[in-house]
């Protein structure tokens, strides 16, 4: 039989928790940030432990995990118990990873070979609408403007609107499906919405189905829509609106994995034919 006291502890556990998701709700966090957040806040309430401690106990997971504890932390704190969080755990820096990147002949196998129709309308918002995967999966019928040839993503990321091009070939796959008026477009054979694991497990799927050998996640074919796109020669401000990047620094990387200027350094690498080697 639970103590009093471990009663009493419990109940102010499950106010802090309804304090917690309140907040999160009211600062319009996303739905899969609020769950995330709830986890980890219910895990460090179980164990007792001081915060930094709790911290400790994921020193062998990723930075981008230890991270996201940290500012769960640090937000069920200062926001949903009114307190200040006095800890100052040094933050791991994010890894400067370049991101995969397909070709284009890669991305036409993989739309080639893919004979499942919904899965091939994943990758089209993935790749010629450059979504993230949230955002593909909540995009609706009434979003596409096939007059104007435009979508309106209502779900962004930190719930800030943009309008990205209807591109032909995602224009023709959406008409396959029958242009229907209203609703999720995502949704499978059975009626229900794509969950995330889903599409996660359909993109390297299709990669495997097309023989490419390369890590592709949902994230690297917006990754090649925003490569290609900078070197068929649009400008990284445009680039930046499609993708609703906040800053400009986050469009940039891509520079980075563009060929353009890397395939024109080559040609400074000559010879003259009596001094090749």
């Amino acid at each position: 039989m639970d103590s009093p006291g471990r009663e009493a502890s419990l109940n102010v556990n499950e106010k802090s928790l309804i304090k917690l998701r309140e907040e999160l709700v009211l600062r319009r966090y996303s739905p899969r940030t609020i769950e995330s957040y709830e986890g980890i806040v219910m895990r460090f309430l179980r164990t007792g432990k001081p915060p930094r401690e709790f911290l400790l106990s994921y020193s062998r997971c990723s930075k981008s995990a230890m991270r996201n504890v940290y500012f769960a932390l640090k937000f069920f704190y200062e926001k949903a118990l009114n307190e200040k969080f006095s800890e100052k755990i040094p933050l791991a820096q994010d890894s400067k990873k370049l991101p995969v990147v397909l070709n284009k002949q890669e991305i036409k196998n993989m739309f080639e070979l893919t004979r499942n129709h919904k899965h091939r309308l994943i990758l089209a918002l993935l790749y010629y609408a450059g979504l993230r995967l949230d955002e593909a999966r909540n995009i609706y019928w009434q979003d596409v403007d096939f007059e104007r040839s435009l979508l309106h993503i209502k779900t962004a990321k930190g719930d800030k609107d943009r309008i990205v091009f209807l591109h032909d070939q995602l224009r023709r796959i959406l008409e396959e499906d029958g242009l229907k008026k209203s609703g999720i477009i995502l949704l499978s054979e059975r009626g229900t919405r794509y969950t995330d694991r889903t599409i996660q497990e359909i993109v390297p799927n299709s990669c495997k189905e097309a023989g490419i050998a390369k890590k592709a996640t949902p994230h690297s074919l917006r990754h090649s829509f925003a490569t290609h796109l900078l070197e068929a020669g649009a400008n990284l401000r445009s680039i930046q609106q499609l993708l609703g990047h906040k800053e400009l620094r986050t469009t940039q990387i891509y520079t980075h994995v563009a060929n353009n200027e890397i395939k024109n350094l080559a040609s400074l690498i000559r010879f003259q034919k009596d001094n090749d080697p």
